[in-house]
């Protein structure tokens, strides 16, 4: 594959602020994940370790994870926000932190860019990027490492939980 990103657009009828709000909770990312319980029962987040909002660029929140392929099974993400311009959007790096607490990353991000159409909708774009993967992660890991269906599945969810009439819904509930 020679495209190093992968993109999905989707207009939700909800206002960019409302929208924005969702994404800064780290609460709501495992029900906006494309791979949820809710979808296929093989939900990537398991629990947000760092609750606190979203609020700042260099913020890291943290995130204990399943994948079946990953060699532990069960594994903690460090993201760190490196776009946050609210109500227009917001993206974090993914990685790793060690015992000594030093973080590392990976070279892929994840990132939303929102639209406003008007007062009550909002164009959402959701790019994963993975162009600074180093050449020796990429001998081990496939990028991406989803299908296509995967960022177009996060937008719906995205799209359900911001809703006006939505209650947050829990991952496997």
């Amino acid at each position: 594959m020679d495209q190093e990103s992968v993109s999905a657009t989707l207009t939700v009828a909800v206002a960019a602020d409302r929208v924005f709000a969702v994404l800064a909770d780290p609460t709501t990312h495992a029900a906006i994940d494309g791979r949820s319980q809710v979808t296929d029962g093989i939900g990537r987040i398991q629990e947000v370790v760092d609750r606190a909002p979203l609020s700042e660029v260099g913020q890291v929140f943290r995130m204990d994870m399943y994948h079946p392929d990953h060699p532990d099974g069960n594994y903690r993400t460090a993201n760190k926000v490196h776009v946050f311009d609210a109500p227009r959007a917001i993206g974090w790096l993914t990685g790793t932190e060690k015992e000594d607490g030093h973080l590392e990353f990976g070279g892929w991000f994840w990132r939303y860019d929102l639209a406003p159409l008007g007062p009550s909708e909002t164009e959402v774009t959701l790019t994963y990027d993975w162009s600074a993967v180093p050449q020796y992660i990429r001998e081990y890991l496939q990028f991406p490492p989803f299908g296509p269906e995967h960022l177009t599945n996060s937008l719906h969810h995205l799209a359900e939980l911001a809703a006006p009439t939505s209650r947050a819904r829990t991952p496997g509930g």
